[in-house]
């Protein structure tokens, strides 16, 4: 296995060529149907497994959206299941935070023990929305979807409104810019774009349909990765440096998500709901409370 393995320049990183791709096609090919490209656990994974711990990693993490998120946009733009005002909207709140985010993830989380604890907290919070909605009845059973696709959109300035499985849907565009501008300094601090707070409290607290907002929360992640990427390889850290992604490797997590976004993205339809948010809360749990004790330990 030895002729397997390859060390990454930038990173320092010596693991098996084939281990990124694996680990991020088997990640993104399930959270991906959530609308979540699974940068938020390719992160811990390359910080405790790989070693990789320097302010380069969220950069990476950027880069592996930018590649692998075209899979399932791919997917979801084919069959219809696109909410491009609510991708539009996402992007407006989540831009300018991906700046503010990087300033503080350089000034005030350079300590990977710190980052690991911020990292711990982002993750509990993601598993609580989850498992609350799942707990939480409902007074009568949703009706099955058919077309899943979506129609009759309209949007302004106050709402978003289309039809989904014959019911109506209406979203309010205020709160949406407000939450992703909160959350893009989250995802510019640890390198996800936002996709994975946006996806679950528009499914959690607005009840988006989460066949509906998969599409627009990945299309967010997507636009707002890029100039994530910008910032964190122009603009120069504390000591004077920029923090550019370990293009390799980041490429060779992208490929692994792109094939596992495009096949997540055309299976979605075919898995129960509650199934997808149950396989997110138990390893969100799972992974934020290990970087959480890490901090006190």
């Amino acid at each position: 296995m030895e002729i397997c393995k390859i060390v990454f320049s930038v990173s320092g990183v010596e693991t098996w060529f084939f281990l990124p791709p694996l680990v991020s096609f088997v990640i993104s090919f399930f959270t991906s149907m959530a609308g979540v490209s699974g940068a938020f656990l390719i992160l811990p994974f390359q910080m405790s497994v790989l070693g990789f711990t320097t302010p380069s990693v969220s950069s990476t993490n950027f880069l592996y959206n930018i590649v692998g998120i075209p899979g399932g946009l791919t997917r979801y733009i084919q069959e219809k299941r696109m909410l491009w005002p609510l991708a539009g909207w996402i992007t407006v709140g989540t831009l300018p935070g991906v700046f503010f985010g990087y300033y503080f993830r350089v000034r005030y989380f350079p300590d990977p023990r710190t980052f690991k604890f911020f990292v711990g907290a982002v993750l509990l919070y993601l598993a609580f929305s989850l498992a609350k909605g799942m707990l939480k009845k409902t007074d009568k059973k949703a009706p099955e979807a058919k077309t899943y696709e979506i129609d009759s959109v309209t949007t302004n300035l106050r709402t978003i409104q289309y039809t989904f499985n014959g019911t109506p849907v209406c979203i309010s565009v205020p709160a949406i810019i407000s939450l992703s501008l909160v959350v893009g300094v989250i995802g510019g601090i640890y390198g996800i774009g936002g996709g994975a707070i946006i996806a679950p409290f528009c499914v959690s607290i607005l009840r988006v349909p989460v066949y509906t907002v998969a599409g627009a929360a990945l299309m967010g992640t997507f636009i707002t990765s890029i100039a994530g990427i910008g910032f964190y390889s122009t603009i120069a850290l504390n000591n004077g440096q920029t923090a550019p992604p370990d293009w390799l490797l980041g490429f060779l997590f992208g490929i692994g998500g792109l094939v596992g976004m495009y096949f997540g993205a055309k299976c979605q339809k075919y898995v129960p709901e509650k199934v997808i948010k149950a396989i997110l809360a138990l390893i969100l749990f799972s992974v934020s409370g290990r970087y959480i004790w890490q901090f006190f330990a």
